[in-house]
Formats: structure tokens, sequence, C-alpha cells
């Protein structure tokens, strides 16, 4: 297994991984994109032994970004802190540069087969379909990055270099962790971190808009490898922004995302 072909090598140590090249940020190349950690912090969680009895999902996922993510290597490590049969709550840090980078807050629900009323309908629209591979992203030299490159993107509407909202389906080309398969949801919290660089209203090269968390709601887990991300970003004067997705898979929408964004000129 190359580096090239994971964003994260693991080491003998549980818990310890070596961040590959994938995991460059655009914003500067000896830092981490958002979206690789976040998701290593979710594999986390997931991993975490749960003390609901039978099947379950996570629902919602906060992964607070307390300062950038150097390359190099990363300790994850995450437990569920609030127990409860059918609902509990997961905690989870990710150490790098020999300090806490990111935190991380989850719930975990049960899940089991109910009966809606007939004729629900929970009136979300469904995702376009999928382009073919002609729709495929080339990124430009100010956008290419470890992490862009390492991403199949296919935008319905817009793209990164140009401002505005945009939508795009999009697909991990490597693995979260050499050796393993990538679960669906650790690749949703990869790409969902991309939102504030999809709908940007500014132009990357002058100004950097930068997201301090990331949250992502979901009313299913999605299936397959596709992700769609629907995203818009709204800025204020005051320099604070507000990026915001909605997520969906082949089979239709699974929830949202939101960022908060610290806005100014380079």
């Amino acid at each position: 297994m190359t580096a090239m072909s994971a964003f994260y090598l693991p080491t003998d140590e549980p818990g310890v991984f070596i961040a590959t090249p994938s995991t460059r940020s655009v914003w500067t190349p000896d830092q981490q994109h958002g979206g690789p950690p976040s998701a290593l912090l979710t594999r986390a969680m997931e991993q975490a032994e749960s003390s609901i009895a039978g099947p379950s999902q996570l629902v919602r996922i906060t992964v607070e970004i307390l300062g950038p993510v150097p390359t190099g290597e990363v300790r994850a490590s995450a437990a569920v802190t609030r127990r409860g049969r059918s609902v509990e709550m997961l905690e989870g840090e990710l150490v790098a540069g020999g300090r806490v980078a990111l935190r991380a807050r989850a719930w975990r629900m049960r899940t089991e087969k109910v009966t809606l009323p007939e004729g629900y309908d929970a009136g979300l629209s469904a995702p376009p379909p999928l382009p073919g591979p002609e729709a495929t992203m080339v990124a430009d030299a100010a956008w290419s990055s470890g992490f862009i490159d390492a991403v199949d993107f296919r935008f319905v509407r817009g793209r990164f270099d140009i401002p505005g909202p945009s939508a795009a389906w999009a697909r991990p080309r490597v693995d979260l962790v050499a050796g393993e398969p990538i679960t669906p949801t650790q690749r949703l919290v990869a790409i969902a971190d991309c939102g504030n660089g999809m709908s940007s209203e500014l132009h990357h090269d002058a100004w950097w808009f930068i997201n301090t968390e990331l949250t992502i709601h979901l009313h299913r887990v999605p299936t397959g490898e596709w992700i769609y991300v629907d995203a818009h970003t709204v800025l204020d004067s005051s320099g604070v922004g507000l990026a915001t997705t909605t997520l969906a898979d082949l089979a239709g929408p699974v929830g949202r995302g939101a960022q908060g964004l610290m806005v100014g000129a380079r």
C-alpha cells in the first residue's frame, strides 16, 4: 500500500497514524485539510464500544477545529461519555504536533423499524443524476492540493474556482486508513468539510474563509461511494460567515451540514 493510496498510514501503536500527502490543505502544504482528520475522528467514534445493545447510527457529529492540523503523526481516540440503552454521547480528540488539534462530539441513536403514517412525505428533493466521467473536475493551480487531488469531484453546478453556490458529486480516490475500507459515514464527513470551499463567495487567492467547526446531522446512513453536496455560503461585513450543505447519496437525501466561517483578506 503506497502513501498516496490512503489519507493515513497505520503504525504499530493503536490509534496513531501518519498523515500522507493526500491530506494536505489548499491553504498551506504543511497543514491538513479538515476533511481527513474529521473523518479519522469519526472512525474512532464509530469504533468506540457502544452501550446500545442493538443496531445504531451516528445522528449528529460536531468537530471543533482548535487550530491548524499539521501533517505528520496524529493520534485519534474516542469513548462513550454518556451511556444509554437507546441514545449515547461520544467524545473524541485528535492530537497532532504535540497538542489537541480537533475535538469532536457525536450522538449515537438506536435504529429500529417503524411504520410511518400512510402517505408520509418528507418533502426532500432528490439529488440530480450523477454526471459521467467527462464532468470530473480538473483543479487549477490555485485549488490543486493533496486533498483536492485525492477526491473525484463531478460538479453539477459551479466550481471551486468560481465564486458562488455549487453542487457536486464526490468520492475519495483513496482509503481513509491504508488497508481497511472506508465506511459510508467516514466518507461523508470527509466530503462534507468541502462545503465552504465549494461555495466560496470570495476568490481564494485574495481571501481566506476558514471554518472553525463542522456539524453534520444525519437522518439516514449514506450508502454507496458517491456523496452529493449542495453548498451555499452567506457572508457578513463583520468578517463572519456560514456555509450550509445539503447532503445526499444516489438513493436520496441523508442529512445536512454547517460550518461557521472566519473571513478576511489575505
